[in-house]
């Protein structure tokens, strides 16, 4: 099943910068296991915001529940979840 997430990051401007640089990296592991994995094979920043538009391809609503609730800066995120599907005039389809 593929999903389109748009993610839009906030993260508090008084947040311990010990906490902030910990989460980033923590956050750039995960993501970067995920898209070895398979499980997401496209993420795009979106310009001129913290934010991006990643595609992942996953098994079932609540394996990407899961994947998405295990991001590190998750707390600090406004997601929103597109389910996708193939259009008919897709060459590649």
């Amino acid at each position: 099943m593929l999903f389109a997430v748009k993610m839009d990051v906030r993260l508090p401007t008084d947040l311990d910068p010990e906490v902030k640089a910990d989460t980033l990296a923590r956050e750039k592991a995960y993501s970067q296991e995920l898209q070895k994995a398979g499980k997401w094979p496209h993420i795009w920043r979106c310009v001129g915001q913290y934010s991006n538009l990643s595609v992942f391809d996953v098994e079932s609503n609540d394996e990407l529940h899961g994947i998405l609730w295990n991001l590190p800066l998750f707390p600090y995120m406004s997601i929103e979840v597109t389910p996708l599907a193939v259009h008919p005039s897709d060459i590649n389809a």
